[in-house]
């Protein structure tokens, strides 16, 4: 899902920009080379060209590049940036405002309200420290536990009431996959450094233990508590008990059957069609409800460039893309969950007819966003260089360890 689809102003082929909220005229799209994601930008497109002949609309891919933030923040220093960018990490939206590269889209007369209709509370995570919004919550992938049904009846296993609610049960049910041989680890999350990698390790189960805690609240860092060391110490045994696996796996491994768990979001119910897999929510320490947990959000947003010149179209644009009726589109054709309120009430037909999506809409509800600042990266990155070192290769005391990153990461939560 690292895949962008991003949205560029164009005047004229220039990078000249406009200070002008309202200024009007055509707007040049990049779409990501996500098949679903583009099927429906193309259609969002048509849609929006055949109702504006001066506003029109011209499409293409995102310049290649290491990675779309990358592209994205080299075209604000080059000053062209592009207009709108759709599917951006909300961990590089920071470092974009600081650099001058993002229009506060509270600064539209509608803008603050547009986003709080459409979001509800959910929207003040993508706030910045002064309460703007330098970023449009757009969409999300709620982390979740996906589960191998064969792979679990092979094992002595129920398969459709896997014992995967508390962290004693998932260690047992992970002991006993690979006591029995059907896979060479319960489960494998990428075991190496970038930064991004906890946010599908500890990030999904901080969230669910804390009910919603953000790992820097206030200026910061909240996880070197009781709930954070108890995460550690969950994924610690796993390690210990090569229940998961030290070393990057070349491939899928949930795919590949190298794990008979997986912990993703909704998107990888298309990927996974052709398995007979199951879904629950993360563990918590004594079981909370599936109605009541909490995880991570996999969350891509939209940014509104300060390169544009065609602001007030942009920002036109961007509230028809995600209208009520563009994102029952955009869920149809992706399966993933537009960043809006009552998902299963506003898309009932949609849910209804998918059953296999409906935790999802649900769990959209509840979900958790990596910290708002210009640091962001750098937070993350510190943190996981600890997890690393601590709980995946058993290098020193955990819980010193989280203690040790959480005074590192509150000086950089302090850091203009």
């Amino acid at each position: 899902m690292a895949a962008s689809l991003v949205l560029a102003a164009c005047s004229g082929g220039g990078g000249g920009s406009s200070d002008d909220l309202t200024a009007t005229g055509p707007i040049t799209i990049w779409y990501s080379n996500n098949e679903a994601e583009v099927t429906w930008g193309k259609q969002m497109v048509e849609a929006w060209n055949a109702e504006h002949p001066d506003e029109q609309i011209t499409a293409q891919e995102i310049p290649a590049g290491k990675s779309s933030e990358e592209v994205i923040g080299a075209a604000i220093t080059a000053g062209n940036a592009p207009c709108l960018v759709l599917n951006t990490a909300p961990s590089a939206v920071g470092q974009f405002e600081k650099q001058g590269g993002l229009v506060d889209l509270s600064s539209f007369p509608d803008g603050a309200s547009y986003i709080e209709e459409r979001s509800g509370a959910l929207a003040e995570q993508y706030q910045n420290a002064d309460g703007d919004y330098f970023q449009f919550p757009w969409k999300s992938n709620p982390v979740v536990i996906f589960y191998n049904k064969a792979l679990f009846a092979q094992a002595g296993l129920d398969p459709e009431n896997p014992a995967l609610s508390t962290y004693d049960d998932f260690l047992a049910t992970s002991k006993a996959l690979v006591d029995a041989g059907v896979s060479p680890y319960a489960i494998q999350p990428a075991p190496t450094s970038e930064f991004y990698q906890m946010q599908f390790d500890f990030y999904p189960l901080y969230a669910a233990a804390t009910g919603g805690s953000q790992i820097v609240e206030d200026g910061a860092a909240t996880f070197a508590d009781d709930a954070g060391y108890e995460v550690a110490q969950f994924w610690r045994e796993l390690y210990d008990q090569k229940l998961a696996g030290q070393e990057m796996y070349q491939g899928d491994a949930f795919a590949d059957g190298q794990a008979a768990m997986a912990i993703v979001g909704p998107w990888a119910i298309s990927v996974y069609g052709d398995m007979d897999f199951g879904a629950v929510p993360v563990p918590t320490p004594d079981g909370t409800p599936a109605d009541e947990t909490w995880t991570f959000s996999d969350a891509k947003n939209i940014g509104l460039f300060s390169a544009c010149e065609n602001k007030g179209t942009a920002w036109e644009v961007l509230k028809f893309a995600t209208s009520e009726e563009q994102d029952g589109a955009f869920l149809e054709a992706t399966g993933q969950m537009p960043l809006r309120q009552d998902l299963p009430t506003v898309y009932a037909d949609y849910f209804a007819a998918h059953p296999e999506y409906v935790q999802f809409g649900d769990q959209a509800s509840r979900t958790v966003e990596v910290p708002a600042g210009p640091n962001t990266v750098q937070i993350m990155q510190t943190f996981r260089d600890a997890w690393s070192k601590a709980v995946i290769f058993g290098e020193g005391d955990v819980d010193t360890a989280l203690d040790d990153a959480a005074a590192k990461i509150d000086d950089l939560a302090s850091q203009p």
